[in-house]
């Protein structure tokens, strides 16, 4: 390997996660002299990854630092399959979300030939939009359910009903266009999104739960993911929190952090079912509580109080710095602050929780989405030179 490959991997990855930034910003944060930053940023000029330009406002008087950017063109094709949505983007080298198509998913049983079917064709219509000199470098996806580590295979996805589902091999091979697709949870890849470039920053120590219908979890001890003996872990919707008379969950327990706090249990005690479900009939909810429907805003304090109880425990266990809710819970959380608070208050030990903040997702939609394209992402960040691209 070039001697230089892992230094350039890190500097590509400090530009990907926090946009332009000066060679002497670049020196100090990667620990090098500005010779090193020198010639690190003349290869990936002439790898056609980044380019150079003198900063905003500057004169001709004085040397000032060179600011480093990420190269337009740059691309990966990002999925996100959620539980009624489906969504693909075309996100650039840098993280922004160049483009995007969505269509609606039934909630109707194992429909893996529909979810590929759908995916690749929206995925065909972003290459065809994309610019002349778009390279795209890799593919990510991000799946509501259990993923295997390595080949993209569903374990077990209970509120669909996949179970040992090869998604990233099938949705690779329609799409067809010489890149594998790597696999991640939304949880997971949510939380290490947060953590990058959203409300987790700074803080390496985290939990992120992401309400879809059901509840998922992705823990950060360090910076890194807890990812279990098998890849499987993190699965906090499935914590036991009611075991008396709890609801019944999808995975065929009682009492599961899901069952109390998600989508369907809102809706229940809402008095909605049956009725509209999804993201709107959450907000529909939450709106009315805070209009002092009293039914609703009934709904809304049982659902914190449960998910008070939850995140108590996460904070006894993990003692984080920071508990992140997105997804559906991103609605859910402002109105029922006040009872999760109460539960923590209550529950989580003093020392456990003096430092932990509770904040919403900072990417609101967009972190499962922007966590499946730095999955796309990471062959190239490991080693910039391996790709071969044509200058930009």
């Amino acid at each position: 390997m070039h001697r230089h490959r892992p230094s350039l991997g890190t500097l590509l990855h400090h530009v990907h996660v926090s946009g332009p930034l000066s060679r002497a910003v670049l020196a100090e944060r990667m620990g090098v002299n500005r010779s090193t930053i020198l010639a690190l940023t003349a290869e990936l000029v002439a790898a056609g990854l980044v380019g150079e330009e003198h900063p905003a406002g500057t004169t001709g008087a004085g040397r000032p630092s060179l600011v480093v950017r990420p190269a337009p063109g740059i691309h990966v094709l990002a999925f996100d399959v959620a539980v009624d949505r489906l969504t693909a983007a075309r996100v650039g080298l840098g993280g922004a979300v160049l483009d995007r198509r969505s269509a609606a998913r039934a909630r109707s049983g194992a429909d893996l030939d529909s979810v590929v079917g759908t995916l690749a064709a929206l995925g065909r219509e972003l290459v065809d939009a994309a610019p002349p000199g778009a390279v795209c470098v890799g593919i990510g996806a991000s799946y509501c359910g259990m993923i295997r580590p390595g080949d993209g295979m569903v374990r077990y996805g209970p509120e669909i009903g996949w179970v040992d589902q090869a998604f990233g091999a099938e949705l690779a091979k329609a799409l067809d266009i010489g890149h594998p697709v790597a696999v991640g949870n939304e949880a997971h890849l949510g939380a290490l999104a947060e953590f990058e470039r959203g409300a987790g920053r700074g803080v390496p120590d985290l939990v992120y739960l992401h309400g879809d219908v059901g509840v998922g979890g992705g823990i950060l001890v360090g910076g890194k993911l807890l990812g279990g003996d098998g890849g499987y872990g993190c699965e906090v919707g499935h914590m036991l929190v009611n075991p008396v008379d709890g609801r019944p969950c999808l995975c065929g327990s009682r009492g599961c952090l899901e069952a109390e706090t998600g989508e369907y249990a809102l809706l229940a005690a809402a008095g909605r079912t049956p009725g509209p479900t999804g993201a709107a009939a959450v907000r529909a909810v939450v709106r009315d509580a805070r209009a002092g429907d009293p039914i609703a805003a009934a709904a809304v304090a049982e659902v914190g109080d449960w998910l008070g109880i939850g995140v108590a425990n996460l904070i006894n266990l993990f003692n984080p710095g920071a508990v992140i809710f997105g997804g559906m819970l991103r609605d859910l959380f402002p109105a029922a602050a006040p009872h999760v608070a109460a539960r923590i208050d209550r529950h989580a030990m003093p020392v456990s929780r003096e430092r932990a903040r509770l904040r919403v997702s900072a990417l609101a939609g967009d972190a499962t989405l922007l966590g499946a394209a730095d999955l796309g992402f990471a062959a190239l960040l490991a080693d910039p030179l391996a790709f071969g691209l044509p200058v930009v």
